[in-house]
């Protein structure tokens, strides 16, 4: 992943928080201005500060780097709750993710 892919993949995840940049950024321990400079590509954070941001998101390191998912956190949180289910509503879920995908 190149340092803009990972500028706008930090963007939109911690808009899917709803949380700013400066807020993100002082709740993780930086300075105001920390997340802002990643996303805009001035700065780049080190391994354990990535680790922190993805703590911070709710989200494992592999779930940042997956593209094709726009909001891992909750996704997390549906298999989470999918995991309990019974066969039958499990079909059910199914069935509404698909007929939700199509709209």
């Amino acid at each position: 992943m190149e340092q803009k892919e990972f500028s706008r993949r930090l963007s939109q995840l911690r808009l899917n928080k709803g949380v700013s940049a400066r807020d993100m950024s002082l709740s993780i321990g930086q300075s105001p201005s920390y997340i802002n400079n990643i996303e805009t590509g001035v700065s780049f954070p080190s391994m354990s500060v990535f680790f922190y941001i993805c703590e911070y998101l709710d989200i494992t390191p592999m779930e940042f780097f997956d593209l094709d998912s726009n909001n891992p956190s909750k996704e997390s949180k549906l298999l989470s709750v999918a995991k309990g289910l019974s066969t039958e509503d499990l079909e059910h879920l199914i069935a509404i993710a698909k007929r939700l995908k199509k709209q």
